[in-house]
C-alpha cells in the first residue's frame, strides 16, 4: 500500500488496496462541507462519491451519498463528551481504509467513523480545537494538532478492535515546551506563535513533520512519550502557515502558505532529505530543507494542499489564492510547470484516483468558515475534477461536483475543506 500524504490539511491519502465498501477496481471520494447543518450551531455533511462517477465532464451531475454530521456523529460525542463538534475541517482515513478521522476545528473533537458504514463508532475531545488528525502509517497512533492549544497530542489507536484512547503523558506542549538544543520552543523573532497546522508522518513512522502558524517547524518522534523533538526550525527556515506534506523519492516535501491575519500570503516548497535525520537531535535548523521554489511577493499567492501523481514523479501544490496548480519534479526538485483553474476555485486539498488519471480538490465556497477571505474565498464549491496529462507534468480542469447549503436568507454558505480517497 502506498501512502500518500495530502492537510491535512496535509491530509495523508492512502492509496492502494481494495477496501470491502468501495469493491475490487473502485474507489470513493470523500469530501466534507464544514458549513454548519441548517438552522443549526454545529453539525456539518459528509459527502461520498463513487470514484468513477466523478470523470470528465458528467462529474459535474455525480450524485453523492450524503451524510449528515449533525445527526448520529453529533449525538455520540454529546454522550462521550458532554459537548458537541463544530466544524469539521480535516480527513483522513486509517492505514486498511477502515476508519474516517475527522477533526473539528471550532472544537477540540476528533471523530471515527466506521468507512463502510459511515457510522460514527467513537469521539474524543482533545481540548481547545483540533486543526488536523492524521494516522501514523504503522497504524499505532494518531497524531492532533491542536490548534490554538498549542498542544500536539496522541491518541493511541487499535483500528483492528476499533479502540482509540486519548494518551496525556504523550501530550507536548508547543507553548512552553524547550528544544533540544535549549531554546524555547514558542519565542518572538524564533518562533512566534507555535500553533500546530499539520502533522505528517513519514512511511516509516519514525518522523513527524509538524508545521507552525507564525512559522518554524519541528520534526518529532511519534512514538516517544511525550512527544520528543529531533529536529526544530525557525521562521527564517520555515515560513508560516503550511498545509501540505507528501514523501516522495526519500523526501518530505513541506509547503508554507497564507491565509492569516499576519500572513496574509505565502508561497513556499521545502524538500527533507529523510535519510538525513535519525533519533538523536539535531542542531537547529538541520538537516537543512531544500528551498524548492518560493515566491512570497506575489498580491495573491497562498500555497495550501499538495498530492503526488502516481508512482511519485510529479508533485502538484494548488495556490488557493492565485487559483493554478504547480508542477514539481520530484527527482530534479524543480518547478516544470504550472496551469490555471478557473478564476476563484479557491483550490484547498488534494486527493489522487488509485489509476492516477484523476486529481481532486475540495473547492472553497463564498463564506468560507477558516483562513481568511482574502486567500480562502471561493465561487464555485464542491470537488474540482482535474486529467491528469503526460504522465503528471500537468493537467486539465475538467469539471466541479458543486455542493450547496443556503441558509434560510438564501445564502449559500457551503464551504468544502476535507478531502481524502479511499479504495482502489
Amino acid at each position: 500500500m502506498r501512502v500518500a500524504a495530502a492537510l491535512l490539511a496535509i491530509l495523508v491519502t492512502t492509496l492502494g488496496g481494495a477496501s470491502a465498501a468501495a469493491g475490487q477496481g473502485s474507489f470513493e471520494v470523500w469530501t466534507i462541507d464544514q458549513s454548519n447543518t441548517p438552522g443549526t450551531a454545529s453539525g456539518g455533511t459528509l459527502y461520498v462519491y463513487d470514484g468513477p462517477s466523478l470523470a470528465g465532464a458528467a462529474a459535474s451531475s455525480a450524485t453523492p451519498e450524503r451524510i449528515d454530521l449533525g445527526g448520529a456523529a453529533e449525538e455520540l460525542c454529546l454522550e462521550r463528551t458532554g459537548t458537541a463538534p463544530v466544524r469539521p475541517h480535516m480527513l483522513a482515513f486509517d492505514p486498511s481504509e477502515r476508519y474516517g478521522i475527522v477533526a473539528y476545528v471550532a472544537t477540540g473533537h476528533v471523530l471515527f467513523l466506521d468507512a463502510d458504514t459511515r457510522a460514527p463508532v467513537e469521539c474524543i475531545d482533545a481540548g481547545a480545537q483540533a486543526h488536523a488528525a492524521f494516522s501514523t502509517p504503522d497504524g499505532r497512533s494518531v497524531i492532533v494538532a491542536n490548534q490554538n492549544g498549542k498542544l500536539l497530542q496522541r491518541i493511541s489507536a487499535d483500528f483492528e478492535t476499533g479502540t482509540f484512547t486519548l494518551d496525556p503523558a504523550a501530550t507536548l506542549n508547543l507553548a512552553t515546551c524547550v528544544t533540544p538544543s535549549g531554546a524555547p520552543c514558542e519565542a518572538p523573532g524564533l518562533r512566534p506563535d507555535n500553533a500546530p497546522i499539520c502533522p505528517v508522518s513519514d512511511s516509516s513512522s519514525r518522523f513527524v513533520f509538524v508545521t507552525l502558524r507564525g512559522g518554524g517547524l519541528f520534526v518529532v518522534d511519534p512514538q516517544a512519550t511525550p512527544l520528543r523533538i529531533v529536529a526544530e526550525y525557525d521562521r527564517d527556515t520555515v515560513h508560516p502557515n503550511g498545509c501540505g506534506g507528501v514523501e516522495a523519492n526519500g523526501k518530505m516535501y513541506v509547503n508554507s502558505g497564507g491565509g492569516t491575519a499576519a500572513n496574509l500570503t505565502e508561497l513556499d516548497l521545502y524538500a527533507f532529505r529523510l535519510a538525513d535525520f535519525s533519533a538523536s537531535p539535531s542542531p537547529p535548523n538541520t538537516p537543512e530543507p531544500l528551498v524548492v521554489l518560493s515566491d512570497d511577493t506575489s498580491a495573491d499567492g497562498d500555497a495550501h494542499g499538495m498530492v503526488l501523481t502516481k508512482h511519485g514523479r510529479y508533485l502538484w501544490m494548488g495556490d488557493r489564492g492565485g487559483s493554478r496548480m504547480l508542477v514539481v519534479d520530484t527527482t530534479s526538485d524543480e518547478l516544470v510547470g504550472e496551469f490555471a483553474l478557473p478564476e476563484q476555485s479557491a483550490p484547498d486539498l488534494f486527493g489522487a484516483a488509485p489509476s492516477g488519471n484523476r486529481i481532486f480538490a475540495s473547492l472553497r465556497g463564498s463564506v468560507p468558515l477558516t483562513g481568511d477571505p482574502h486567500v480562502s474565498m471561493g465561487s464555485t464549491p464542491g470537488v474540482g475534477v482535474f486529467r491528469v496529462e503526460q504522465g503528471g507534468r500537468t493537467g486539465t480542469f475538467q469539471a466541479i461536483a458543486r455542493i450547496v447549503n443556503v441558509d434560510a436568507a438564501g445564502v449559500d454558505r457551503a464551504d468544502p475543506h476535507a478531502i481524502a480517497v479511499r479504495g482502489g
